[in-house]
């Protein structure tokens, strides 16, 4: 092997320690890799930039239109709330919310799916009397097999079918392809949580962390005729408190939300601060700060305010204050928002709210202007955004938006059009019908996605152009003594520590290539090994952090670490046998 595929091996390596020990985020890991491989010659512009215009990234892009069109009209909520009903008992809920999101995972990216049912499902537990922790965890798990059931269930089996048409030359598969695999594993695995996981999970019926918003605030007076009238926020040091923050003012019964450090004082302003209510101490210290005369049931909080949206946010894996306390994450100035509360783990975090440090999953309760929810509900920082407002969704699109929906599967599923025209053609429709604006359309295109997987495609092609996939072939194949079926669960079980560590779109696009070369060096069908990669890829059930489904419901659940992988590490060892039996029954290896 010459140089080039030495310093690929570097720069795979590379990345694969920068995903795994530190919170640079996929794309710019990817993209570096990719400018380096550029740089050096090892790879032109036509080939590094491949990824870009590949048909499976286009079709990952257009879906995300189509499943914001179905999420934007209401289109979701009407099969969800015709279907759920009032179950008695916790596998009667399984069986509920099983059809649903299987269907609705199959056609649609899971993650937005998750997005949306979430909320839902916190208000039908309560509803039906049943603890969100025996629900949450079986909804990721459920969205994650629905993927598997179809080409375009998860980005994945998408991306995979791109690259698999760009190395081979081949037409790739159809929209049903994988249903062979993916239906007898997606029955078995819900079989396997209906029998298991109503004892496995945790009972949390402990009130939600949020439920009394006064339990964490307390409200103070501006003295009137005091020193701090006239005074700017700034200027009074009420940003300097360490265990409180500044939320809202109520004035002459206005009310003011998100308040700026600029805004100026006047007496009588009634003062509502988050954090530590032991703190209420060190305000009535502040010349100027009297305690508020209003009556216990007249609080400014009690009150319904137009002019205020409390907000639940998830924080994902890739928001930038992950790691910052909230007082150096500036929320007020970077999201327009106020930090009320952060609970980890289902329990609210007591003590100094400044000091807290953020961390992936985290659920903060948040106070903004109303326009915040419309604004970041599709903003990458939060996987999953809940108006505690509850305010209903227009429905007057929906049935146009499945409508649409079901003419491209049933289009692309008789092969009358490609999965890429298909798609296209579903997401143009979504716009131009009104079942969502183009600004929704432009906030539900995943970004950092969409570059993680274009620029994944460039290090794969690295690995093939420099003969590193020939090598971990032939290593593969002298490991496996020639056994194709050694070969199909060694390959399996590299992907799937693979994609524990990155994400698992580039876990895929890394080693496909191989797979290929494997197939090709040892005789083999590569069809079967294809399918094992796009498996492998999608059954992350292990841990919080190996999918993003998981951890947007890892904080709404009330979970511990621990919970994951009591029950994620056997669905894991049992999907990965039913996958691997199933492929080996189905289709010839040699």
């Amino acid at each position: 092997m010459a140089w080039d595929g030495w310093f690929t091996i570097i720069v795979t390596l590379t990345v694969l320690v920068v995903l795994t020990v530190t919170r640079v985020r996929p794309h710019i890991a990817m993209m570096t890799a990719l400018t380096v491989l550029l740089a050096t010659g090892i790879l032109d512009a036509q080939q590094a930039l491949a990824g870009f215009s590949n048909s499976g990234l286009i079709t990952v892009a257009a879906m995300f239109i189509v499943a914001a069109g179905l999420h934007s009209s209401g289109g979701v909520d009407i099969l969800v709330k015709s279907l759920l009903g009032k179950p008695t008992t916790i596998r009667q809920s399984y069986i509920k919310m099983f059809a649903p999101v299987v269907f609705l995972s199959a056609f649609l990216n899971n993650t937005p799916v998750v997005a949306t049912m979430v909320p839902g499902l916190l208000a039908w537990c309560k509803r039906i009397n049943m603890s969100p922790s025996k629900i949450m965890i079986p909804l990721s798990y459920t969205a994650i097999l629905g993927g598997t059931l179809t080409l375009i269930g998860t980005s994945t089996n998408l991306v995979v079918n791109g690259q698999y048409q760009a190395l081979t030359g081949e037409a790739g598969f159809s929209l049903f392809s994988i249903t062979a695999v993916g239906l007898p594993v997606a029955i078995l695995g819900l079989l396997f949580m209906w029998l298991f996981f109503p004892k496995w999970l945790p009972d949390i019926s402990k009130s939600p962390a949020f439920k009394n918003v006064r339990e964490f605030t307390l409200e103070v007076m501006v003295e009137p005729g005091g020193v701090l009238v006239g005074q700017s926020v700034q200027q009074a040091e009420l940003r300097e408190q360490k265990s409180v923050f500044l939320v809202e003012i109520e004035r002459n019964g206005t009310l003011l939300s998100a308040v700026s450090s600029e805004e100026r004082l006047q007496g009588g302003d009634r003062l509502v601060f988050a954090g530590d209510t032991q703190g209420i101490t060190d305000l009535l210290r502040i010349r100027g700060i009297v305690p508020s005369t209003s009556a216990a049931e007249n609080t400014v909080l009690a009150a319904d305010r137009p002019e205020r949206s409390l907000v639940e946010a998830v924080v994902s894996p890739h928001c930038s204050a992950i790691g910052e306390t909230i007082r150096e994450a500036a929320f007020l100035e970077r999201y327009g928002a106020v930090i009320m509360a952060v609970a980890r783990n289902g329990e609210r975090v007591p003590g100094n709210l400044s000091n807290i440090t953020l961390q992936a999953g985290d659920t903060l309760l948040l106070e903004a202007r109303p326009a915040f929810v419309s604004r970041q509900r599709y903003n990458k920082d939060f996987l999953l955004i809940n108006d505690l407002g509850q305010e209903a969704p227009n429905h007057n699109k929906a049935k146009l938006a499945w409508a649409i929906l079901i003419s491209l599967v049933l289009a692309a599923g008789v092969g009358a059009i490609s999965m890429l025209t298909a798609s296209l053609i579903g997401a143009t429709l979504m716009i131009m019908t009104g079942c969502c604006s183009v600004s929704q359309a432009e906030r539900s295109l995943d970004l950092t996605v969409i570059l993680t997987i274009a620029a994944s495609f460039a290090l794969g092609m690295a690995l093939q152009q420099t003969g590193v996939a020939n090598s971990l072939a032939s290593t593969i194949v002298l490991l496996s003594q020639n056994q194709p079926w050694l070969m199909l669960i060694m390959a399996y079980l590299a992907i799937s520590l693979l994609t524990e560590v990155i994400t698992n779109n580039a876990a895929a696009v890394l080693m496909l290539p191989v797979i290929l070369e494997m197939t090709a060096k040892a005789g083999l069908n590569n069809e079967p090994f294809v399918f094992a990669v796009m498996m492998a890829t999608s059954a992350s059930f292990a841990t919080p952090l190996g999918y993003q489904t998981n951890l947007m419901v890892y904080g709404p659940g009330g979970y511990h670490f621990r919970d994951f992988l009591k029950v994620g590490i056997p669905m894991n060892l049992f999907i990965a046998t039913v996958t691997l039996l199933t492929i080996m029954l189905i289709w010839p290896l040699n």
